[in-house]
């Protein structure tokens, strides 16, 4: 399952469809934009703030896989946060969860 969503996410910002990192995140759940948050499971300490973040703009969190696996999947160093801007990747990704 893990895999499935690391390809997708590799998928999606080769199509410029997500945002990753914690300044890059903040500045577009600033201006309300987003699908699907993704936090990794080894950084605890992003976990309240952004999920509370995202539950106000009624955003989906999905706590999953690691900083180093996150990082790897989209082709860059290690990322606590991505945030995928595309519906229809969101809900890919949602649904392989499922």
């Amino acid at each position: 399952m893990i895999e499935r969503i690391y390809s997708l996410l590799g998928i999606a910002r080769r199509a410029g469809k997500i945002t990753s990192g914690e300044s890059q995140v903040e500045a577009m759940l600033k201006k309300s934009k987003g699908n699907l948050l993704i936090l990794a499971e080894d950084a605890p300490g992003t976990h309240k703030k952004y999920t509370q973040w995202a539950e106000d703009l009624k955003i989906p969190v999905l706590i999953q896989g690691n900083k180093v696996g996150l990082g790897k999947a989209i082709g860059l160093s290690q990322r606590s946060t991505v945030l995928v801007m595309d519906e229809g990747f969101a809900k890919a990704i949602l649904k392989v969860r499922s």
